[in-house]
């Protein structure tokens, strides 16, 4: 019984193009430089001429280009299918993949796997469309803490040391998290102003931090967990906790260890999947097309990650 593995795509280049034009191009080729539809032709291939497969010829600018043009896989060297086959298996894998693991799956050095995922999580920040909560539904609002920023000084107690990420989540809806260098209202006010809609009911646990921001909000409800209370009817925070929960085993279990400067594409990742998960109809194929419909107008170099070439 044949896998969704041996599809074409995830194994021959020109079947790559073909799937990724029919989704960047589902009415025909655009121009990546000025945006003509009207004019553009197909270059035919040949090898005698240095032409490559998949070359466009805009006949308004007067510009050649690739699907690939203006997109996170541009001047790649790694062949469009490997590409294909990384985006579904980041979309596919709940708790995420490595680059370790990718690295063997794909037959690429660990640097370029590496570089490859985090261009790939690149395209899955989509731009919200709306603010949490603008239907007046419940918004839950939680942080969490992970790994170490240096040592805690011997005795001490507190969170101080750990990186620090904010999680809005809606009810049966999408959930958007932010790696914040501190806990207070003055890094996560702003935050739900933005994100949260006025009419949204907040909903958070007795931490203080949230008290003057949520009289901004419909209604602040807050359930108290060092009392035993964890819900309160539809009052509760547990949604997003269990969010966080898928989190922390990809953190843990998957990738070991995560750096501060990277940590907040992590956790853009898991919102993607969130927000793209079964239970709101999409597929592991359907997400990985929502990522490709993506991956334009996003270049990211290496020396851009944060890491020394």
């Amino acid at each position: 019984m044949a896998t969704i593995f041996s599809e074409p795509r995830f194994n021959d280049d020109n079947a790559a193009r073909e799937h990724l034009e029919s989704i960047r191009w589902p009415h025909g080729a655009v121009c990546p430089h000025c945006g003509g539809t009207e004019r553009n032709s197909k270059i035919a291939e040949n090898v005698e001429k240095n032409i490559r497969p998949g070359l466009y010829f805009c006949g308004d600018c007067r510009q050649q280009f690739t699907v690939t043009v203006g997109t996170v896989f541009e001047r790649s060297k790694v062949p469009l299918h490997k590409w294909v086959l990384a985006t579904h298996l980041m979309c596919s894998s709940k708790k995420g993949i490595s680059a370790h693991q990718m690295h063997r799956t794909l037959g690429v050095t660990y640097k370029t796997a590496w570089f490859m995922a985090h261009r790939i999580r690149e395209a899955m920040n989509i731009e919200p469309e709306a603010p949490l909560g603008s239907d007046g539904g419940p918004v839950e609002v939680d942080e969490t803490y992970w790994g170490n920023n240096g040592k805690q000084a011997k005795g001490a107690r507190g969170w101080a040391h750990k990186m620090k990420v904010v999680s809005l989540v809606e009810r049966d809806g999408q959930k958007r998290s932010y790696h914040v260098a501190n806990v207070n209202h003055k890094t996560v006010g702003p935050i739900l102003r933005k994100q949260v809609a006025e009419k949204a009911r907040l909903m958070s646990d007795e931490t203080t931090v949230y008290n003057k921001v949520g009289k901004e909000f419909a209604s602040h409800e807050k359930v108290n967990h060092s009392a035993g209370e964890y819900s309160r009817g539809d009052v509760t925070t547990n949604t997003v906790e269990s969010s966080f929960a898928i989190l922390k085993r990809g953190l843990y279990g998957t990738f070991h260890h995560v750096a501060e400067r990277h940590l907040q594409r992590y956790a853009t990742e898991f919102d993607f999947r969130w927000n793209t998960r079964a239970k709101l109809g999409f597929t592991d194929v359907s997400r990985s097309i929502e990522v490709l419909k993506n991956i334009s107008g996003k270049r990211l170099t290496y020396r851009r990650t944060g890491c020394q070439a």
